[in-house]
């Protein structure tokens, strides 16, 4: 492996491409002789006073000999075994080190010393072939692309260190308890490793504390996601500046335009139909039969309360809502819902869950808990039952757009969206196959409202769940447009809700943390937020595409251009 070297001297910089001198080790053969002998006696000593030791505390042990009682003997040998052990743990390797001729470069012996090829951990170790010193040929100078960090000496042992396996780079922080230096140590070693430079990946500027434990794991600096604002969105009778963090053109532009043509027609509104985190374990039997007694134990009303109870101590946040048990043959898939607060809910329930699971061990002890989730919940995948019964916040919302405005605003008529839409959003999609996907392009908004607050982007998948309605009414003037989603999953509090910008982006909507008055408020109005922010960018693509400028607007706003008056006009 090549490794870009560096000088000690952290004030002074070593000129792109330029290698140090390797320097040479010097070593005589009475100091490796004495070493190798000193070596050997601590070694006989340790396991000689320890088999002493362990032979005198077994027989103490059979006579009912207290152990802190100790002979004079023993006291010497527990001495003697904690000063080899020092000896072994402060000077074992140095004659490994020192064993090499006096003519080898730092170079020649690391590459006798590390058989293996380097990574970040030790998973990473592969074993290969190694080739005498005398058969190692030093390999041209090769300059790699590395983005420029300023180390101690200090600081370049420790990158070492972690290039060569020796100190897993996941350990970083607890060994150093310094977030933001674990970063900059595990950045350099993964240039040095990679040899591919880092520069444009932001590092400086981001409290790395924030993440360490709950956001993100080895980090190495941070990605920049712009962020724009659409709106005003008017839903029920009150302004949003709904934050966006997206890198695909138009998107910001097409959904703001929908909120003005929903704010010319007077506003929107939204109705929460159901407010439930779901987890669905996986539990097997030794029959069918049995599998089918906890289910009807499971449904039958008289035990809910108690089962209740066990669950709702996870949290004071946490009330069960519903059980709904499916068998499988001899396995049994218990989907539980119930409301989780301001927290997106996930592991509440899930702690929840495993409540009940012990307490049901005791009349049923023949149960063998096969997984804390067996994808009936269903989380982060497509599925019916999301579609249907819905998980975590279900919304409807549904805006009257004028004519005028559907003709000046959004240049199109209302007969054609009512029938784009039909053929669209509804035939097209059955076509498909799709499940919960009868929407133009729900997921962009989601996504990118979900990633600038903080929510879970894989949640994206079920979240933007959605059918689109369109409608004629008042004698074919007006459209009636709505969307409902039975599963938008989004909290205030709890993962990335918490970091500095995403906490802003809430704080912009007014949901920033948990409410104060109503436990649970503030996640519900970012949900109808999301919802009302889809039925914008819903009307409003939906108009460019049946005014045909779907093309035309996105080579406008989608590509770059290096006179901004092009754009702007």
């Amino acid at each position: 492996m090549e490794i870009r070297r560096r000088q000690s001297s952290p004030t002074q910089a070593v000129p792109s491409g330029e290698h140090l001198k390797p320097q040479k080790l010097t070593t005589t053969d009475s100091q490796t002789f004495s070493i190798c002998v000193a070596n050997a006696v601590f070694f006989g000593l340790f396991f000689s006073v320890a088999y002493f030791l362990l032979h005198r505390w077994r027989e103490k042990i059979r006579t009912s000999t207290p152990l802190h009682v100790v002979t004079a003997s023993e006291t010497a040998a527990i001495v003697s075994l904690v000063a080899s052990a020092v000896y072994l743990l402060g000077f074992f390797g140095i004659g490994s080190r020192t064993s090499f001729p006096d003519d080898l470069s730092d170079e020649e012996i690391l590459a006798k010393e590390d058989s293996r090829k380097p990574g970040p951990c030790p998973a990473a170790l592969v074993d290969t072939e190694v080739k005498p010193a005398s058969a190692i040929v030093a390999p041209p100078a090769k300059i790699y692309d590395v983005a420029p960090v300023n180390l101690s000496e200090e600081d370049e042992e420790m990158v070492k260190s972690v290039v060569s396996g020796s100190i897993p780079s996941y350990s970083l922080e607890s060994k150093l308890a310094d977030c933001r230096k674990a970063a900059v140590i595990r950045r350099s070693a993964v240039q040095m490793i990679t040899g591919k430079s880092l520069e444009g990946l932001p590092l400086e500027g981001f409290d790395y504390d924030s993440i360490l434990g709950q956001c993100c794991e080895m980090p190495i600096g941070f990605v920049q996601i712009p962020v724009g604002v659409a709106g005003p969105l008017l839903l029920d009778g009150v302004e949003y500046t709904v934050p966006m963090a997206t890198t695909e053109g138009c998107l910001v532009a097409s959904t703001n335009r929908g909120c003005k043509a929903i704010h010319a027609s007077g506003g929107a509104s939204s109705v929460l139909l159901r407010d439930g985190m779901t987890r669905a374990p996986v539990v097997r039997f030794s029959s069918a039969k049995r599998a089918a007694q906890l289910k009807f134990f499971l449904e039958d009303p008289l035990n809910f309360d108690s089962l209740a109870v066990t669950f709702n101590k996870s949290s004071r946040f946490a009330r069960l809502q519903s059980i709904q048990p499916t068998i499988a043959g001899k396995n049994l898939y218990i989907r539980f819902r119930c409301s989780t607060g301001d927290a997106m809910g996930m592991n509440m329930v899930s702690k929840g869950v495993q409540n009940v699971l012990d307490f049901l061990q005791s009349d049923f002890p023949d149960m063998d808990v096969i997984g804390i989730s067996g994808n009936f919940c269903s989380d982060k995948k497509a599925s019916a039952v999301n579609w249907i019964e819905g998980r975590g916040k279900s919304v409807v919302c549904e805006a009257v757009i004028k004519e005028e405005v559907v003709k000046k605003v959004l240049k199109t008529n209302v007969e054609a969206l009512v029938e784009l839409n039909m053929l669209k959003n509804l035939t097209g999609s059955a076509i498909a196959g799709a499940l919960g996907g009868f929407n133009a392009h729900a997921s962009n908004i989601v996504s990118a409202i979900y990633i600038a607050t903080g929510q879970d982007p894989a949640q994206n998948v079920e979240s933007s769940h959605c059918i689109t309605m369109m409608e004629a009414i008042n004698d074919g003037k007006d459209l009636h447009i709505s969307v409902t989603m039975p599963s938008i999953e989004v909290g205030t509090v709890g993962g990335g809700t918490q970091l500095a910008s995403q906490s802003a982006c809430l704080n912009l909507l007014g949901v920033k943390g948990a409410s104060k008055d109503s436990p649970g408020a503030n996640s519900r109005l970012l949900a109808t937020i999301v919802a009302g922010s889809v039925l914008a960018g819903e009307l409003s693509l939906m108009s460019a595409i049946a005014a045909g400028q779907l093309v035309k607007s996105h080579m406008k706003y989608n590509r770059s251009s290096k006179d901004i008056t092009k754009v702007v006009s």
